[in-house]
């Protein structure tokens, strides 16, 4: 390893060390909680700033003196229970406050009465100020530990209560909490009125939720909810989709769930500034506008795919998560992971012909290449911190938490696991729970080892490689070990408990193996016939089969493995190819075995690779081969698909955009020439009634033309970039601007999106776009070193740690050295694994260079015809 790059990786461990010795003090003492919170809030929208009146009854176990809460931006200007008033010393580094009182409060019962001021920040967390061109609105984003900046409180998951909320706002604003609004009156302060809400129901603080200002709505119900889509007055008409989503997927969680829906309505509320996609708040959700809003008729599938997705998400959560919260934040998976596993089921039944099933195993082959790095963590880790708290917001949480619960209902049967999941939820009601919980009631409901499944995945880091040898009359012998893809060799020492399910050319048929198992068995028919490892592709490992069984695979490809199954397949022979136990030429035999496959997501899982080899593995020349490979082999089925027409399936549409974008990189010049047109044609008068449009190919052809553009796109897409009546395209516009390779627009680029046009939460993604790309990831990176206090200004509390990740994009032992050294000198809040992972990215890359681009040469050479 290299002598700076051991340093940066000496000194983050040693911070990660040193940090681990005080982690407990951040929580807070026990022996004391509460139950019920009465808060008044007056904020000032003008001034970005608030006042507060609170009362917090809570329960002493035992005597004392002092009560400490969380409290973070706060100035107390009082502080008592009953007559005694207290002194007040604050830990601003554990966000924590500590009252004193003169004389001890008895065990029991007591009431806390605290007048305190804050801040409406700019930080997009707590009580924070959201901005559009006509006005402030005051909001809240509470998750993880954020709460504390709105109102001094037991800031912890497990210290659940009961709130009353009341917001005291100026006569033209409107409020939304997380309950109905129970009485409505003028004053008591001219020119206000005061808006008080219903009690809720027992619930963590992160979950509570007050909004201000002029929300419009649109309106709806469902199994006798009241439902409400919410946006800014010039947004409103594009809340529609979102309500009938939620009409369609909140009747399907009651049933699901065998549990009602909890809460007395619901509303989903668009908000201009919002880091997060969406949060959960009980009773009220928020989310970003792009993530919420879409036109009803003319959006793109893709754009009300990710609204249905997002919204069933958040909706999932009002059971896992708001009814039921994790312990603490090392379980943070028993709200992410279960709603990650919940989203596509009801959205799937209701748009079945938007390939939703396809999209769950090309995000299980992304999560798995993520917990194959070397720098990854179990799904249950300590975090104590804000900072570590944060980090546990990632791939793992949402994307192996939730695909291992795939993996287990597979196994189980789905009545079975829904049963399961049920038992779970009504025996924590409004109260918190563990992993054991869940897979106890799991294991008790289904009579088989889902506590020992579940246990070896949740706390075992890694992925599990399955290497199977030949068949024979007794069955199949497989090997267990943690697959790396950084060609580390795999551990043999780290064994699973897990469910395999394998496909013969009869019914699949699910098994159970444990760490000493070494045969599956197989009907002697099947022994020396085709078979999959991986029915469903559900299962959470690789596999690697004998050339043999390959062999069998690839010539019953198309007949004998769904779509889903095939997209496994691709990813698993990506990931040997990548850890060194593949080959870059057979990776590319097998895409050409697959060019003629009819579903858009397959070829795009493919080509997607390809791309990457063509990026990070091939040389100039290698590329000039390749793209003249891939010209030859995709343009006469790219042609054979025609022109759009109307009625044709979301597939097809995929796989001609996913043709086009191959064939725009690889310079066709007929697909050169038609993505010009159709960019001229999106960017000219009239476009948004342009119905010939399709706008999935018309997303790839921009991408591709804007990859040569010029100046006078370059200056259009600009323009559709500062245009927010619809956030979706506004964003794509943003998105494109990163997409112009030549270094003066990726100067102006970043000029523009860190000059304070762009909102903070957008701000990264342009970065991270031309990070990733091999033609302006130099001129960027000088960009950010040059510029850092510039840059930094505009991160929030997530956004810098995704610009650390990118920088991982880099492949080279002089650009590893250089992020490791810069993001050692300028440290980025909750990015220390994050940085990690992108020195991480970047030794595999140089790895995989090395020793794929000959492989690739061959394979080039061998593809060469007269």
């Amino acid at each position: 390893m290299n002598r700076l790059l051991r340093r940066a990786l000496c000194t983050l461990a040693i911070v990660l060390f040193a940090a681990s010795s005080s982690l407990e003090a951040q929580r807070l003492p026990l022996g004391m909680h509460p139950e019920h919170y009465s808060i008044t809030l007056t904020p000032d929208l003008n001034a970005a700033t608030f006042t507060g009146e609170e009362t917090i009854d809570l329960v002493l176990d035992h005597p004392g003196r002092t009560i400490t809460l969380n409290a973070a931006e706060i100035k107390f200007l009082s502080v008592k229970a009953g007559s005694q008033a207290a002194a007040i010393s604050e830990d601003s580094s554990k966000e924590q406050a500590t009252f004193t009182f003169p004389q001890e409060l008895p065990a029991g019962k007591a009431t806390l009465a605290i007048s305190y001021t804050g801040i409406l920040n700019d930080k997009l967390r707590g009580f924070y100020l959201s901005k559009t061109k006509a006005r402030n609105y005051a909001v809240t984003q509470f998750e993880p530990t954020d709460a504390r900046r709105a109102f001094p409180s037991f800031d912890e998951p497990a210290l659940k209560a009961t709130y009353d909320i009341t917001l005291v706002i100026d006569s033209r604003d409107t409020a939304i909490s997380n309950t109905q609004i129970v009485s409505d009156k003028p004053g008591p302060i001219a020119g206000k009125h005061t808006v008080k809400f219903a009690t809720t129901p027992k619930m963590s603080t992160y979950l509570v939720a007050f909004l201000v200002g002029d929300f419009k709505c649109t309106r709806g119900k469902a199994d006798g909810v009241p439902i409400r889509a919410c946006a800014t007055p010039d947004k409103v008409a594009l809340t529609k989709f979102a309500l009938e989503s939620a009409e369609y997927i909140l009747p399907y969680y009651d049933k699901y769930f065998g549990i009602k829906y909890p809460m007395p309505k619901l509303d989903m509320v668009a908000l201009p500034d919002f880091e997060a996609g969406a949060m959960e708040n009980f009773g009220c959700i928020t989310y970003r506008e792009t993530d919420l809003l879409v036109d009803e008729k003319n959006g793109a599938i893709p754009a009300k795919k990710r609204v249905a997705i997002v919204v069933a998400h958040e909706m999932a959560h009002q059971w896992f998560g708001d009814m039921v919260t994790m312990q603490w934040w090392d379980n943070i998976w028993l709200n992410e992971g279960f709603a990650s596993w919940m989203e596509s089921k009801p959205v799937a039944k209701w748009k079945p012909e938007w390939d939703f099933p396809q999209d769950d195993a090309h995000d299980l082959d992304t999560t798995l290449n993520l917990d194959s790095q070397k720098t990854t963590r179990t799904i249950r880790a300590k975090a104590e911190t804000p900072d570590e708290i944060n980090e546990m917001f990632d791939g793992i949480a949402y994307g192996k938490a939730g695909a291992v619960l795939g993996m287990v209902e597979n196994y189980l049967g789905e009545e079975t696991f829904r049963q399961g999941v049920h038992n779970y939820l009504a025996a924590h009601l409004y109260a918190n729970a563990t992993a054991e919980d869940f897979w106890n009631a799991q294991t008790s409901t289904s009579h088989k080892p889902v506590d020992r499944i579940m246990e070896s995945f949740v706390t075992q880091p890694g992925v599990p490689l399955l290497s199977f040898s030949e068949a024979s009359a007794s069955g199949v012998s497989v090997a267990q070990s943690r697959f790396f893809l950084s060609g580390t060799a795999a551990d043999s020492t780290q064994r699973w408990t897990l469910p395999i399910c394998l496909k013969t050319s009869s019914k699949p048929d699910c098994t159970v193996i444990t760490p000493d198992q070494t045969t599956i068995s197989l009907p002697r028919e099947k022994a020396a016939s085709f078979f999959y490892a991986n029915a469903g592709a559900k299962g959470y490992y690789r596999t690697a089969y004998t050339a043999s069984q390959f062999k069998a695979i690839v010539t019953n490809v198309e007949s004998a493995l769904n779509p889903q199954e095939r997209i496994d397949l691709i990813g698993d022979r990506w990931a040997l190819m990548r850890s060194g136990q593949g080959d870059s030429g057979d990776f590319m035999d097998l895409v050409l075995a697959l060019r003629k496959d009819q579903n858009g997501l397959v070829m795009g899982s493919a080509l997607d690779k390809v791309k990457t080899i063509h990026s990070r593995i091939a040389t100039d020349e290698d590329r000039e081969q390749l793209d003249a490979i891939l010209r030859r082999e995709f343009s006469s089925i790219y042609a054979s698909l025609g022109h759009p027409v109307q009625g044709e399936s979301y597939s097809r549409q995929q796989l001609r955009a996913e043709l086009m974008e191959i064939l725009g990189d690889a310079k066709d010049p007929d697909v050169l020439a038609q993505a010009k047109d159709l960019t001229d044609r999106a960017y000219g008068p009239g476009a948004r009634k342009d119905k010939d449009l399709d706008p999935i190919l018309t997303v790839s052809a921009i991408a591709i033309t804007a990859a040569q553009g010029d100046t006078a796109l370059y200056d259009k897409v600009l323009a559709a970039s500062k245009d927010g009546s619809d956030p979706g395209l506004q964003s794509e516009a943003l998105r494109t601007l990163a997409l112009f390779s030549d270094p003066a627009f990726v100067r102006r680029t970043m000029d523009y999106v860190t000059s304070g046009q762009v909102r903070n939460q957008d701000s990264w993604i342009p970065m991270a776009i031309l990070l990733s790309d091999r033609e302006t990831r130099e001129p960027t990176w000088n960009y950010i070193r040059e510029h850092w206090d510039r840059v930094h200004a505009q991160f929030t509390t997530n956004s810098g740690s995704r610009v650390v990740a990118a920088a991982g994009t880099f492949c080279s032992v002089e650009k590893r050295d250089e992020v490791a050294n810069f993001f050692d000198a300028h440290k980025v809040d909750a990015a220390e694994r994050t940085l990690a992972k992108a020195l991480d990215n970047i030794n595999d890359c140089i790895r995989l260079r090395t020793a794929q681009e000959p492989n690739l040469r061959r394979w080039l050479a061998s593809q060469t015809k007269p």
